[in-house]
């Protein structure tokens, strides 16, 4: 279960990744208009890296507290997530009004988001912290 729990996380990642190239190539960073706060972008990005390295830490050592660790990182990091999500809903809804009318140069950055992109990593971050959490509980392992 840790390894699959390291796919889900790396998958996860590959899709945040995404997200966070397409907000900074369109200013999302600079301020604009973006509904999302550098803050929270990058304090989300950090977090969960940290908790992905201390997850491959625990991959090598073994040792329970790395497990817990990783979790006890993952949880702010979702917090932080569905934030995000609840700030770029409103945007994709005004998307389809938007689309009828010429695209400004003021959209904000996380308008550029494929849907797709965006449910396939919220739905593989909560695989994510299920999959650590019952590892670090001690189910499923071999």
């Amino acid at each position: 279960m840790d390894i699959a729990a390291l796919i889900a996380w790396l998958i996860t990642a590959v899709g945040g990744f995404f997200m966070l190239g397409t907000w900074l190539s369109r200013g999302g960073a600079s301020g604009g208009t973006s509904r999302l706060p550098v803050p929270v972008v990058f304090g989300h990005f950090a977090l969960a890296v940290a908790g992905l390295l201390v997850w491959i830490g625990y991959l090598i050592t073994g040792k329970d507290a790395l497990a817990w660790t990783a979790f006890g990182l993952l949880v702010p990091v979702a917090l932080l997530g569905f934030t995000m999500l609840a700030r770029w809903i409103p945007v994709h809804r005004a998307r389809a009004a938007a689309d009828a009318t010429a695209a400004t140069q003021t959209e904000p950055a996380e308008r550029h988001f494929p849907v797709p992109v965006v449910a396939g990593h919220g739905l593989f971050a909560v695989l994510t912290v299920v999959l650590v959490l019952l590892t670090a509980l001690g189910i499923g392992g071999s």
